[in-house]
């Protein structure tokens, strides 16, 4: 059990929650060349830790290692050096592989069967039984959207990216999993199918389900995950709660002159003077603010939101690990 952040509203607020992911140190080299004696270092000394039910982003550029990570986490590869747990257990230990659900990037189907067949067969795998799956399956092509219609008369060669990508999620909860692995899940999906998966996995977070996910659509990772982490390179550069990274999202930049010090002081924390103007950082309500502005002959000059978006410190984070390496 670990005392972790609260990732909500309140900073402040300590919680605790077992830790559910957990690498230490973790690498994969792999060696390539004709005679296989050049050396690849696909991931590098990755440290970092999953709570039990959060959701959890891991972003990165391409070739940053992400699916890399992944597979080592569920024991699909081996590592070079380091260690993997998962639920307790050493990655890719037997025993746990009933409470995992993984959707992989660029799942293969055998497309002769119908996308109810598909389920079927998937909850055979896990040895379900037919009572038990029967009520599952229309259950989860509700959830990830798929009429029970197309499941039941098309064969999946005959079904669209989004529709692919869809029936693959409900194959990764087919098993009610603790975990769930999603390695791009929004790929191919138009923006109602995007929507569409992120209330899935905010579904799965109400019911307690702990979410590891990779994916180049930053502003859907900074809808839905409670902590990221970022690669680049095969090095972990950067991690935390959206709030430790980006600051609190209702927190504004200000600038003025004139008004009252001390009800200033009341309002704006950091607050300094330069050239007869104020400055400082408002973390209440910009309309409220502004009323008691007036109210003490204030002017406001500029009122910005002081966090960057995702995609700003994404950027921010790369260019500057890059231009920093000799």
């Amino acid at each position: 059990m670990d005392t972790v952040f609260n990732p909500g509203a309140n900073p402040s607020a300590i919680v605790h929650r077992p830790v559910i992911v957990k690498t230490q140190d973790l690498s994969k080299t792999y060696r390539t060349g004709f005679w296989l004696n050049q050396q690849v270092a696909s991931l590098q000394s990755c440290s970092l830790e999953v709570y039990k039910g959060e959701t959890f982003g891991l972003l990165g550029p391409n070739g940053a290692g992400k699916t890399t990570l992944l597979k080592l986490l569920l024991g699909i590869i081996r590592p070079s050096s380091g260690t993997a747990q998962l639920l307790n257990q050493p990655a890719g230990d037997q025993t746990i592989k009933q409470q995992i659900g993984y959707l992989p990037e660029n799942p293969y189907f055998y497309d002769y069967l119908t996308g109810w067949e598909f389920l079927t067969y998937s909850a055979g795998l896990f040895n379900i039984p037919a009572s038990i799956y029967k009520e599952r399956i229309p259950a989860l092509l509700d959830m990830v959207g798929l009429s029970r219609q197309a499941a039941i008369k098309k064969q999946l060669r005959q079904y669209s990216k989004g529709m692919l990508q869809r029936i693959g999620m409900a194959q990764a909860l087919i098993n009610d999993p603790e975990i769930i692995f999603l390695d791009e899940p929004m790929s191919g999906l138009d923006p109602t199918g995007r929507y569409q998966v992120r209330e899935v996995i905010l579904s799965l977070k109400d019911q307690g389900k702990t979410i590891f996910f990779n994916s180049h659509i930053l502003s859907d990772v900074e809808l839905i995950c409670d902590r990221i982490a970022l690669l680049d390179q095969g090095t972990l550069i950067a991690q935390g709660s959206l709030h430790d990274l980006l600051g609190a999202p209702d927190a504004y930049f200000v600038k003025g002159q004139g008004g009252s010090l001390d009800v200033l002081k009341k309002w704006l924390h950091n607050l300094t003077f330069e050239g007869g103007y104020w400055q400082g950082y408002l973390g209440g309500n910009p309309h409220d603010f502004m009323a008691s502005l007036r109210l003490m002959n204030g002017k406001l000059i500029t009122l910005d939101l002081s966090r960057l978006s995702l995609e700003e410190y994404f950027i921010q984070q790369i260019h500057q690990r890059r231009s920093d390496q000799p």
